[in-house]
C-alpha cells in the first residue's frame, strides 16, 4: 500500500456500489431520526424526506459526471480540489473528514441506543464525565469498528450485499405489516399549526439531511468500479431514490401506527422498536418483530459507522497527495497495510465527540458541512464543464446542463439558511478552520493548480480583475527547483546489501535538493494470494521486512534530511514502483539493479526497458559496485538524460567534492570540443576536465570508465526498437565496466515513435 492514490483492481459491481450507498444511508434516517423528525414538523416530515431527496438528487447526477470523469480516490474533495483549487480543496477535505467524523459518532450512538435495548447496560461516571447506558455501549462499539479499520479487516462487496439485502427485507416486511395496523386519519393535519405549517418542511429537511451522506461515498471507490460509465451514475443516483421512497414510506407508516405526536424523544428513544411491537403483535409475534427491528438497527447504525470511518481514511489519503495534510498522517502500517494513523486520529475523535460532545449537534453541523461541500461540487462540475480542459471527458454528463448543477448548487447551500444557528455556527468554524490550514501550513507545500484559477488567470483580459486578482491569490508559493517544492526522492529497497548505498545517493540529493527521502519496501505476494491476507501474514513472504526499511531510516538521518518509510504489499514489484511513484509525488526515484533484483534476473535490461514508457518523475538505476563519487565520468552526447547526468554530477561535487571528467565521443574531434565546452558551460561544469576523443562509443567509456569510480550515463540514449534490434550501448557498458554504473532517465512524455525509434 502507498500514501497516494492507488490503481485499485475494478473488482466492484453495480449491486456492490448501490449496496455501498444504501447501505451508509439507510440507518440515521429510520433507526435514530424519526422522533425527532416527526416532532419538527409532524406528518409533512415525509415530504421532508422527499425533499432531502430531490436536493441530493441533483448533487448525485453532478458527482456521477465528475466520477465518471475523475475516478479518483477522495470523491467530493478531489473534485473541488482539482476544479476550484486547493483554497476550496482545504475547505472540502477538512469539512468531509469532520462531517464523517460526526456522522460516525452520530451512527455509533444510534448503535449504543439499540444495544442498551438488549443488554441493559450499566452508566457510569468518569470523574465529572457522566456516561449515560448508551454512550457505554456507543464507546464499545466506536472501538471495536475502530480496530476492524486499523487492523485492515474490512466489509466485502458480498457482505455488504448481505447486510443491505437483509436490511430492505427486515424494512420491506416492517412497512408491510405496519402499513396494515396504520391509522392514517392520524396523518391529518398534515401541516399542524404548532410545528410551524407547512414552513416546517425545509427546516426539517435541514433536520434530517445527515439521512443523505451516503451516495458520495460511492464516488470514492470509483476507481474500483467495473464499466464505471454505467454503473456508477446507476449506482449514484439509483441508492439516493431507493433510500428516499423507503424513508418516505416508513415515515407513513411510523405516525400511522403511534400518533407522531407520540413519537418524539420525550415518549420513546426508539420509535421504530414500538412500532414493531405494535405492527408484529397483532399476529402475536412481537417479540420475533422487536428482535429483527433491533438487530436491522444494530446492522443499519453498525454499517454506516463503520463505512464513515472507512470513507474518512481515502479522503486523509487523497488530502495527503496533494499535500495539503502531512503524508506522515497517512502512514501505512507495516503488518496490516492500512492508513493506521489517519484511522486513530479519526478514532479519537469520534470517541471525543461520544464522551464530551453533544452528539447531535455535531451530526446536524456534519450535515451542513456536506452541504457546503455538495454545493462547491457542484459548482466544480460547472467550473470543468466550461475551461473545456482536454483531460474531462467523462463517459456519463448531467441531462439539461447547466440547470442540474446551478439548481443543485443554490439548493445545497440554501438549504442551510434553515438549519438551527447553532449547527451553522459549528460548520462555520471548521470552514474558518480549513481557510486558515491552507493559507499557514498549506499553500506554501502544494503545488496543486485548481482549473478555475488556471483558466480565470489564461485569460485575464476577459476576466474581471477581482476575479484575476484572487485567482493569483490562491496559487502556492512554489518556486521551481528550490528546497520550497518539497523535493521527494522515492528509494524502492529489496537487497540488504545494496540498500545503505542507494540511501547514500538519495540522501545525498535529497540533502542538496533541501528534500525528503521516502524508502519503500515491495513485498510481493504470488497472484493466488490476496493482499488481504498478505497483510494478515507477512511472515509467510519474508522473515522480517521491516528491518531493512529501518535500518535505511538510520542511515538516511545521518544526512540529517527528513525520511519516511512505507511498506508496499502487491502482485507485482518494478510495475509497483512506477505506481508508488506516482502516488507519492515522487520528484526522482533511485533504484537499484543486480542479478536477480525486483524479479528479473542478471541484467539492467528489463529496468532499463521499462524506461522507455512515460514517466512519472525522474529516474535513477545503479548498477552497484560500492558507491564512490569521487571520480564521475559523464558521457554525453547532448539530450534529456545527459541534462540530468549533468545534474547528478553536480549535486555529488557539492556533496562530495567530487572531480567530475566529461567525455564526449567524435569522428571530428574539433568539432566535439566546440560541442563539449559549450555543453558544459550551458550545465555549469565548465570547470569539469573535458575529453573528446574519437573511436569506438563503447571502447572509449570503457577505457575512461577504468580510471573512474562512478559512471554516470543516459538511459535511453536509443529508443526500443533500435535496443532490440541493434543492441544497446548503454546495457553493453553497464555489464563491462568496472565502476558503479548510474543510468539516468529524465521525465518526460514521448510519442509512438520516439518509444520505437529513439530520438
Amino acid at each position: 500500500m502507498t500514501d497516494g492514490d492507488e490503481e485499485l483492481a475494478k473488482d466492484l459491481g453495480l449491486l456492490s456500489a448501490l449496496t455501498i450507498g444504501v447501505g451508509t444511508m439507510i440507518g440515521a434516517g429510520i433507526f435514530v431520526l424519526p422522533g425527532q423528525a416527526a416532532q419538527a414538523a409532524g406528518p409533512a416530515v415525509a415530504i421532508s424526506f422527499v425533499v432531502g431527496g430531490v436536493i441530493s438528487l441533483f448533487t448525485a447526477l453532478s458527482a456521477s459526471e465528475l466520477g465518471t470523469a475523475m475516478p479518483k480516490a477522495g470523491g467530493s474533495y478531489y473534485y473541488v480540489n482539482h476544479a476550484l483549487g486547493p483554497l476550496f480543496g482545504s475547505i472540502a477535505g477538512w469539512g468531509n473528514w469532520m462531517g464523517l467524523a460526526f456522522a460516525s459518532a452520530f451512527y455509533t450512538i444510534g448503535f449504543g441506543e439499540y444495544l442498551n435495548t438488549l443488554l441493559a447496560l450499566p452508566e457510569v461516571a468518569l470523574g465529572p464525565i457522566a456516561l449515560s447506558s448508551f454512550q457505554i455501549g456507543a464507546l464499545v462499539a466506536g472501538t471495536l469498528f475502530i480496530v476492524i479499520n486499523y487492523v485492515g479487516a474490512k466489509e466485502t462487496g458480498s457482505i455488504q450485499i448481505v447486510i443491505v439485502t437483509l436490511l430492505v427485507g427486515i424494512l420491506t416486511l416492517f412497512s408491510v405489516l405496519g402499513f396494515l395496523q396504520a391509522d392514517l386519519s392520524t396523518l391529518r393535519p398534515i401541516f399542524p399549526p404548532d410545528t410551524g405549517g407547512a414552513t416546517a418542511i425545509l427546516p426539517a429537511t435541514g433536520l434530517i439531511f445527515v439521512s443523505f451522506l451516503g451516495f458520495a461515498k460511492i464516488t470514492t471507490v470509483a476507481e474500483e468500479l467495473k464499466n464505471p460509465g454505467r454503473n456508477l451514475p446507476l449506482a449514484v443516483v439509483g441508492s439516493v431514490a431507493i433510500v428516499t421512497v423507503m424513508y418516505a414510506i416508513i415515515m407513513v407508516v411510523l405516525m400511522g401506527v403511534i400518533n407522531w405526536r407520540q413519537l418524539g424523544p420525550d415518549f420513546t428513544s426508539t420509535p421504530v422498536l414500538d412500532v414493531a411491537d405494535i405492527a408484529f403483535g397483532a399476529y402475536g409475534v412481537a417479540g420475533i418483530g422487536v428482535g429483527l427491528l433491533t438487530f436491522a438497527g444494530l446492522l443499519a447504525t453498525a454499517s454506516s459507522a463503520n463505512a464513515s470511518i472507512l470513507a474518512s481514511s481515502r479522503i486523509n489519503f487523497a488530502m495527503g497527495r496533494d499535500k495539503l495534510i502531512s503524508n506522515k498522517l497517512n502512514a501505512i502500517h507495516p503488518s496490516f497495510a492500512t492508513p493506521y494513523r489517519s484511522i486513530a486520529v479519526t478514532g479519537g475523535l469520534i470517541l471525543a465527540f461520544i464522551v464530551i460532545g453533544d452528539v447531535k449537534v455535531l451530526a446536524k453541523a456534519g450535515s451542513v458541512l456536506h452541504l457546503i461541500v455538495y454545493g462547491l461540487l457542484n459548482l466544480a462540475l460547472i467550473v470543468m464543464r466550461e475551461a473545456d480542459t482536454p483531460e474531462y471527458d467523462p463517459e456519463f454528463e448531467v441531462p439539461l446542463y447547466p440547470a442540474v448543477p446551478i439548481i443543485g448548487a443554490i439548493s445545497s447551500f440554501g438549504l442551510i439558511y434553515f438549519m438551527n444557528l447553532e449547527y451553522i455556527a459549528v460548520a462555520v468554524l471548521f470552514v474558518v478552520g480549513g481557510i486558515v490550514w491552507y493559507l499557514v501550513y498549506a499553500r506554501n507545500k502544494t503545488n496543486k493548480q485548481g482549473i478555475l484559477s488556471t483558466y480565470i488567470l489564461s485569460r485575464p483580459e476577459e476576466m474581471p480583475d477581482a476575479a484575476v486578482s484572487a485567482a493569483n491569490t490562491v496559487q502556492p508559493d512554489t518556486v521551481q527547483g528550490s528546497a520550497t517544492d518539497d523535493y521527494r526522492v522515492m528509494v524502492p529497497l529489496a537487497n540488504p546489501k545494496t540498500e545503505k548505498d542507494l540511501i547514500t545517493l538519495a540522501s545525498a540529493v535529497a540533502k542538496q535538493k533541501g528534500g525528503t527521502v521516502d524508502a519503500v519496501h515491495i513485498v510481493k505476494a504470488p497472484d493466488q494470494t490476496s493482499l488481504e491476507y498478505a497483510a494478515e501474514h507477512p511472515e509467510v513472504f519474508e522473515e522480517d521486512y521491516h528491518d531493512i526499511l529501518d535500518e535505511a531510516k538510520r542511515d538516511a538521518e545521518t544526512f540529517g534530511v527528513d525520511v519516511e518509510t512505507h511498506t508496499i504489499l502487491s502482485h507485482t514489484l518494478f510495475e509497483q514502483i512506477f505506481d508508488a511513484a506516482e502516488t507519492h509525488d515522487a520528484d526522482m526515484v533511485v533504484m537499484g539493479w543486480d542479478d536477480d533484483t525486483h524479479g528479473s534476473p542478471g541484467r539492467v535490461e528489463s529496468a532499463v526497458d521499462e524506461l522507455t514508457e512515460n514517466l512519472p518523475c525522474d529516474f535513477l538505476v545503479l548498477k552497484d559496485r560500492g558507491f564512490d563519487p569521487s571520480e564521475i565520468l559523464v558521457p554525453t552526447a547532448g539530450g534529456p538524460d545527459s541534462d540530468l547526468s549533468a545534474e547528478l554530477a553536480k549535486l555529488l561535487r557539492a556533496e562530495y567534492g567530487s572531480t567530475v571528467k566529461l567525455l564526449h565521443v567524435a569522428e571530428d574531434v574539433d568539432a566535439g570540443r566546440e560541442f563539449l565546452e559549450s555543453w558544459a558551460e550551458s550545465h555549469g561544469l565548465s570547470d569539469a576536465e573535458l575529453v573528446v576523443e574519437s573511436g569506438d562509443v563503447e571502447t572509449v567509456i570503457e577505457d575512461a570508465a577504468a580510471e573512474s569510480s562512478m559512471l554516470v550515463l543516459g538511459a535511453t540514449e536509443k529508443g526500443l526498437l533500435s535496443r532490440l534490434l541493434r543492441g544497446s550501448l548503454v546495457l553493453d557498458v553497464v555489464d563491462d565496466v568496472p565502476c558503479s554504473v548510474l543510468l539516468a532517465e529524465r521525465s518526460r512524455e514521448k510519442g509512438f515513435v520516439d518509444k520505437l525509434f529513439g530520438e
